[in-house]
């Protein structure tokens, strides 16, 4: 009888002192920061985050959604196929504004104006989101990551409706617009997001998915209403600021600089065997071998991964999956023919890709402009020899 008195006692006492520790006080503030770009791809579109503050509990903690779970198996081929779980994290304050602040990435809070009860079930919600059994979920860049979490919590803790107002400053933009605005046109990032994602980013975002980016997400927090009457930001502040520097990417080892001089040295090559009436075998096998591995991949990225950005990629229009079959039977003896055939289809589809270009289907990366003039010119001049070799 005493034991189970005693068992009882217990069991009052950790579940009261449980639920003071989890129970947030009047004066406790829920806020949303936005952190600003970094200096690497992985980090050029921002972060998002909740920061709940207690002092009379002594809570100053910071959830966000956009945790890699490196212990993951088959963690690079997961995240390949886009069928990577990302996790929600938690962070003491502290640590978070120190490891931001030495990155130097700007730190903006937003207070939210909400309701004690509206407090606690935000609170309480993220809490039970952070239990192993659920801190997992399927990432997808735009419609579901670290910035579209934080919506999407807000508006499902608060019981009044959140109408989210389109800024001033928002102009109509696609997906990919809104992309370039973190990477710029000429750099590696977008030159491989360009190659990378298909047509599908190049329709027009709504005012609801510009929020898949975090400065969005603190440009419509920043003028949305509760119930149509109230703000749902209280208070803004800047928690840090970047300190700019001057130190520009060098531009010599641009994209288009790159990509530029490796087409006028095909070009040139191009040239010199056609005054010399011969032909460099091995820039052929070059060509044919980086465009059919290129176009190969971008045909893994469509069909076989759940990534929903890749579809519609008309990339393949210059990096053609079968150029790698054309690399093979470059090393042997062929039926000329055929190949004359093949070399005046690829132009055609040169052709289409500046058709999709032109009528806005398809936005591709600026670097591909010298090396598209290239391969028109190379195939031209190998449909040339070809032909020339069939009539002897």
């Amino acid at each position: 009888m005493k034991l189970r008195l005693l068992s009882f006692i217990f069991l009052i006492t950790f579940t009261s002192t449980f639920a003071q520790q989890f129970q947030l006080s009047e004066n406790a503030k829920i806020s949303v920061l936005t952190i600003g770009p970094g200096a690497y791809l992985n980090d050029a579109f921002g972060h998002n985050a909740f920061r709940i503050k207690d002092a009379n509990r002594g809570i100053d903690v910071v959830y966000g959604y956009g945790e890699y779970d490196f212990d993951a198996p088959n963690f690079y081929l997961k995240f390949a196929q886009g069928k990577l779980n990302y996790l929600i994290s938690r962070h003491n304050f502290d640590r978070f504004y120190y490891a931001y602040t030495s990155a130097n990435r700007t730190i903006q809070e937003q207070v939210l104006n909400l309701s004690n009860k509206e407090k606690q079930d935000l609170f309480n919600y993220l809490e039970n989101n952070y239990k192993p059994e659920n801190r997992r979920y399927l990432y997808d860049f735009f419609y579901d990551n670290c910035a579209t979490r934080i919506r999407d919590v807000t508006q499902l803790n608060t019981t009044k409706k959140i109408t989210f107002i389109q800024p001033d400053v928002i102009e109509p933009k696609t997906f990919r617009d809104l992309i370039h605005e973190h990477v710029g046109l000429n750099t590696w990032g977008s030159f491989g997001i360009d190659i990378a994602l298909g047509a599908v980013i190049d329709k027009q975002a709504s005012s609801s998915e510009y929020m898949f980016l975090p400065k969005y997400i603190h440009d419509f927090f920043e003028t949305a209403q509760k119930n149509a009457s109230e703000k749902l930001v209280t208070k803004s502040t800047v928690l840090y600021q970047k300190k700019e520097n001057n130190s520009d990417a060098l531009i010599l080892f641009s994209p288009l600089i790159i990509v530029g001089l490796l087409s006028i040295i095909i070009m040139y090559i191009t040239y010199k065997d056609y005054k010399n009436n011969t032909r460099s075998k091995w820039l052929d096998l070059f060509l044919f071998g980086i465009t059919g591995f290129i176009g190969v991949l971008i045909l893994f990225l469509w069909f076989g991964t759940d990534h929903s950005a890749t579809a519609h990629n008309y990339n393949l229009l210059w990096a053609f999956p079968l150029n790698s079959i054309v690399f093979i039977l470059l090393l042997k003896p062929m039926f000329k023919n055929r190949i004359i055939r093949f070399l005046k289809f690829l132009v055609i589809m040169l052709a289409l890709l500046v058709f999709h270009w032109i009528g806005g289907i398809q936005v591709f990366t600026i670097a591909l402009i010298p090396l598209l003039i290239a391969l028109v010119i190379r195939y031209l001049f190998l449909i040339k020899w070809f032909n020339k070799d069939s009539s002897h």
